[in-house]
């Protein structure tokens, strides 16, 4: 006998700011190593990095909706 009570897959929950995060790094610490300062590079890459994460996540939920 089949138990019909089975839940559906759980959604995978995806880290937008993280991954956010982790491109605007990688462009934070171009400009950085272009400016010959790295620690203005991390700054700015921060700065991206939640910019863009933001507009993931809001993508996500546009999409889920």
């Amino acid at each position: 006998m089949t138990n019909q009570t089975e839940k559906p897959p759980e959604e995978k929950k995806q880290n937008y700011m993280l991954m956010g995060i982790a491109i605007g790094m990688a462009i934070g610490i171009g400009i950085g190593l272009a400016m010959n300062n790295i620690a203005i590079g991390i700054g700015v890459g921060v700065g991206i990095g939640v910019a863009i994460g933001a507009g993931m996540e809001e993508e996500a939920k546009k999409k889920s909706k």
